[in-house]
């Protein structure tokens, strides 16, 4: 049975439940949600990201390592009233005063026999004895039969009890919003940015009988391997066992590319006149340039930062010849600003952005052309 629901993006779906809580807060909406998506695709990130940006503390329970008594409590005898009563479990929340996210992991893969202790949950927030104060937002999340996941079809009764959000990868979204927040490496960055296709390859792999695909996960994955193991060899042999092989042989020839010719922190402690001759040549090591400078964005840095960025777009006119006029330079450039300059006003630099001689010239230009 497949999930006729519309197909968003992890930043669009993140958004959807930023403002179910929101409704649900002030009183308007009482609702239980659901994230489909196949595996890696980024739900957990997503409703821990919600948690932190509402204040909630995060109750994660996964679904495949409970039992219904988990989630119903211990029963003891009450001598006075002459009744069974029951302990409240840990993992549900109770304090009213606090806001808290209960987030039901791997719904749908979920033994058939538990999920009748959910119901109460999600429909009336509620198990057994035990209720969910207004505090406490909702999620469940799960895999799909067609995502190749262990996995059970989600009867009509459960289904009827939820707002279902169907995940879909998108390079665009995962670079704005996961990527670059979390400060993934710059190779990954920009591999991802100029090959968005390889970003999710599940339904790929599945159609070739292959065990490993490409996912928003793996990738995160293969930019802690690269941050943390120095051996090249071994470097590319834990991404070929992440990534997959044919995806991993590519990627290592642009990571190498980008090991030789992106370097950052030498170009930052430079003058401008000394730097264009260490611009990479690649559009793939330009790309990575970009999201490196994203990425080394502090306080001390901001006029640097901007040079660099702004001189993307001055390649073609101080390195003539070398083909850079045939790059998306400008476009690249305007991309890499928009990115530093959210950066920078979530970090509170809009006044030193401002102060910047080459912010401001870009700026000026941009205004020129009318597109400020």
């Amino acid at each position: 049975m497949g999930v006729n629901a519309m197909r968003v993006a992890a930043g669009e779906a993140q958004a959807a439940l930023r403002a179910g809580w929101e409704a649900q807060r002030a009183g308007r909406l009482t609702a239980s949600w659901m994230l489909h998506g196949g595996p890696g695709v980024g739900k957990t990130q997503i409703v821990q990201q919600l948690a932190a940006e509402i204040g909630a503390r995060l109750f994660d329970l996964r679904l495949t390592t409970i039992e219904p008594q988990d989630l119903r409590g211990l029963p003891y005898y009450d001598h006075d009233t002459r009744k069974t009563l029951w302990y409240r479990p840990e993992d549900l929340p109770d304090d009213p005063a606090v806001p808290s996210v209960l987030f039901l992991d791997e719904l749908t893969a979920a033994a058939p026999h538990l999920q009748p202790a959910v119901y109460g949950l999600l429909q009336e927030r509620r198990v057994g004895p035990h209720r969910l104060p207004a505090s406490v937002f909702l999620v469940a999340a799960g895999n799909t039969v067609e995502d190749g996941a262990i996995a059970y079809e989600m009867g009509t009764a459960l289904s009827d009890r939820l707002v279902h959000l169907h995940l879909q990868a998108t390079a665009g979204d995962w670079l704005e919003n996961f990527a670059l927040p979390q400060g993934l490496h710059p190779a990954v960055v920009a591999f991802v940015r100029t090959r968005p296709d390889l970003l999710e390859t599940t339904a790929q792999s599945l159609d070739r009988g292959e065990m490993i695909a490409a996912t928003p996960r793996s990738w995160e994955r293969a930019s802690q391997i690269l941050q943390s193991v120095p051996d090249r060899r071994l470097r590319n042999m834990m991404i070929a066992g992440t990534v997959g092989e044919a995806i991993a042989a590519e990627f290592a020839v642009i990571a190498d590319d980008i090991a030789a010719t992106v370097r950052v922190a030498e170009m930052l402690a430079l003058p401008q006149r000394a730097r264009w001759e260490m611009y990479p040549r690649s559009m793939h090591g330009l790309h990575a340039l970009a999201y490196g400078l994203i990425g080394s964005l502090d306080e001390g840095n901001v006029p640097a930062v901007a040079e660099v960025m702004a001189g993307l777009a001055e390649l073609p006119a101080h390195r003539p010849g070398e083909g850079f006029e045939r790059l998306p330079l400008s476009e690249l450039c305007t991309h890499g600003f928009e990115l530093l300059l959210r950066k920078g006003l979530d970090r509170g630099l809009g006044e030193a952005f401002l102060a910047a001689p080459a912010y401001r010239a870009y700026a000026a230009e941009r205004e020129e052309m009318g597109l400020g």
